[in-house]
């Protein structure tokens, strides 16, 4: 028996208020209170007032895992956020032609599509990879853009959408092609296809540029997604620098309906760190 049977805010008991936006917290963080099996972890978030989840890894469940989650997510009125459609960190692979990567990007993308349709799920993530030394950035620019539209095609029809995410260069992932919101901006544009957008992950948009809500202004329509993290550190919005309750308040402002993803960690150990976590967004959801 996990604590999730004699915590206040174990399932069975009282809910919690909603949230202002649609935060979702990921598998693990909170298996303190609810145990590591998936479901009560389920129940858990939806019982404190979260109403989405996120999974970086639900394309590689099991199939019958999937169902469990997707069904019991329907029971809670949880909605699915993003998972990891395709995410290279050391190989070039969006930069190169489309005949040399094709295939094996085209499997990819009918299996995020099938996983999609099997969790009620819109959104997937995707890193295009890294970027070659060897070849002018236009070059590798254009090739992105002719493989992220053939991407589209497949993905477009069953109403899904890649999310494309770009990744600090300075503390986590140097090398990467996409790293900038202007960048995938323009990228998005290129592609012309509702079924590419940007996943903003606040995080690392911190270190890479700042300026966090003008490029949410001016790139607004092609933002598809937000995740989250303070910085430094990437643990629970208040542990750093992001001024929190002003983006969000911002972005119900603007009529943001989306997700926000909580990819990250904790800023303390064991219970009193979920707490913390549970409190931060209380905290910065309060306006």
């Amino acid at each position: 028996m996990g604590l999730a049977a004699v915590l206040p805010s174990a399932p069975g008991n009282t809910e919690k208020k909603s949230f202002n936006l649609t935060y979702a917290p990921h598998f693990g963080l909170f298996t303190v209170h609810a145990g590591d099996d998936l479901i009560d972890q389920l129940n858990f978030i939806a019982g404190e007032g979260f109403t989405a989840l996120e999974d970086n890894d639900m394309m590689e469940r099991p199939v019958a895992e999937q169902q469990k989650i997707s069904a019991e997510m329907n029971r809670l009125n949880l909605k699915m956020g993003v998972f990891v459609a395709y995410a290279e960190f050391r190989t070039q692979t969006f930069v190169r032609s489309a005949e040399v990567i094709k295939e094996n990007l085209q499997k990819r993308m009918h299996k995020a599509v099938e996983v999609a349709k099997r969790l009620n799920a819109q959104w997937f993530t995707v890193v295009p990879g890294a970027y070659d030394p060897g070849l002018e950035w236009e070059y590798q620019t254009a090739n992105v853009i002719e493989n992220l539209k053939w991407c589209s095609e497949i993905c477009e029809p069953a109403g899904m959408t890649m999310v494309l995410e770009p990744l600090n260069p300075w503390h986590d992932h140097p090398g990467m092609f996409l790293s900038r919101i202007p960048q995938a901006f323009q990228i998005c544009r290129a592609v012309d296809s509702p079924a590419c957008k940007i996943l903003n992950d606040l995080y690392h948009q911190q270190i890479t540029e700042g300026n966090l809500i003008p490029n949410i202004d001016l790139a607004w329509s092609e933002i598809g997604y937000f995740q989250v993290g303070d910085n430094p550190g990437r643990n629970e919005p208040t542990t750093g620098e992001i001024n929190f309750l002003n983006i969000f308040k911002h972005l119900h402002s603007k009529g943001y309906s989306g997700i926000i993803g909580m990819e990250h960690g904790k800023s303390l150990e064991g219970l009193e760190g979920e707490k913390a976590v549970l409190a931060a967004y209380r905290a910065v959801d309060g306006f």
